[in-house]
């Protein structure tokens, strides 16, 4: 494995942002695998390591996990790898009007592909909208229209949506609708049931995430704009910590002063808030510690599997969880009950089994300079 030659070949990419959407894809892997159910049940739970790994699942409603950061995490990156995206297609000749073809294109793919997943989790034609990759296609439209205009016009329009989901769920005046944080009772769940019928089985996630999340995504590019920029490398840093920085805190105090709770499953305002901020605040950590201080030679095996994204986001929640997963499990339930193992470690050897070789499948096409791109 020559992990050095492979890292020369992406030595023009940023490579602290190909860590932070490896690292984050990585996680999503991983969860594929169920891994990070394994880590909460007998002998663990019950014990500090379950609190631990409690971090890594949804908060039931009003609070904030690691986990919950994930899907932000993963609209921001997107954003910021718009402007490096749009910067290179207009350098190899392409027109604007070809390039908005293309993100309105790759928006409605995003779109079938999030529908589609659904339809194989029901096992059924279905028509549900909560997946990210539904989000996503929402979120790249919004962001790519006001890419062209200055940053503050771009922090401004994020602001607003914030602020327009805010008064419709704070003003919303259908009874049974009308209680803005009140799970499947807010207008969120009522807009569910006009855009498809129905609600999220009592989990409390709404389609209508994607309009205040699409902040996430135009803080994204407004932060890949500002790696694009001319200012020193140390200039950037201190820009993407002080905006994380006063986002974090506004969206923390906004909990703390119980004027809105961090609810992740509505996306409230000061959810969005603090977790964008913790998104800026991790790209900036990234950006100084990998591409300043070049302190990257470990971030090889998230790389691998961030620069086909979307292809493994799809592969373990499709062939992955539908047949995949199972598949290894006959081998390693097979051979582990020659030795009368536990059946916690027969669980964690299989999801680390499964994590491995999906890892190995990306290496394999990243070996053979295979990227699957929508």
């Amino acid at each position: 494995m020559n992990t050095q030659s492979d890292l020369k070949f992406s030595s023009e990419r940023l490579l602290s942002l190909d860590f932070f959407r490896g690292i984050t894809m990585f996680l999503l892997v991983a969860e594929g695998t169920r891994l990070w159910s394994v880590l909460v049940h007998d002998p663990i739970a019950g014990t500090v390591f379950e609190t631990f790994f409690q971090q890594f699942h949804h908060h039931h409603w009003n609070g904030l996990h690691f986990w919950d950061l994930v899907q932000p995490f993963f609209m921001f990156i997107v954003g910021v790898a718009m402007p490096f995206s749009y910067a290179k297609r207009v350098k190899r000749g392409d027109r604007r009007n070809k390039i908005t073809k293309h993100i309105i294109q790759r928006s409605l793919i995003l779109l079938a592909f999030g529908v589609g997943l659904h339809c194989g989790y029901q096992r059924k034609l279905v028509w549900e909208l909560w997946n990210v990759l539904s989000q996503l296609s929402v979120t790249i439209l919004i962001a790519y229209f006001l890419m062209r205009y200055k940053w503050s016009v771009q922090i401004v329009v994020s602001i607003g949506l914030l602020v327009l989901t805010e008064t419709l769920y704070r003003t919303f005046p259908i009874e049974g609708y009308n209680q803005p944080f009140v799970k499947d009772h807010n207008f969120g769940s009522w807009m569910d049931l006009i855009l498809m019928g129905k609600m999220n089985n009592g989990g409390g996630w709404v389609a209508i995430n994607a309009i205040p999340t699409a902040a996430h995504t135009i803080w994204g590019v407004v932060a890949g704009q500002v790696l694009q920029s001319s200012k020193s490398q140390h200039a950037k840093v201190k820009l993407l910590l002080l905006s994380g920085g006063i986002i974090l805190i506004v969206g923390y105090l906004l909990e703390w002063t119980s004027i809105t709770p961090i609810i992740k499953r509505i996306c409230t305002s000061s959810f969005v808030l603090a977790s964008g901020g913790w998104a800026l605040i991790v790209l900036a950590f990234s950006y100084w510690f990998i591409d300043i201080k070049k302190k990257n030679r470990w971030i090889f095996p998230f790389v691998v599997v961030g620069t086909n994204s979307i292809f493994i986001y799809l592969f373990f929640n499709t062939l992955g969880s539908q047949w995949f997963n199972g598949f290894v499990g006959i081998f390693t339930h097979g051979f582990l009950a020659w030795f009368n193992t536990p059946q916690f470690l027969v669980e964690l050897f299989t999801s680390i089994s499964i994590l491995g070789l999906e890892w190995l499948l990306c290496y394999y096409l990243y070996r053979k300079k295979i990227f699957f791109r929508i």
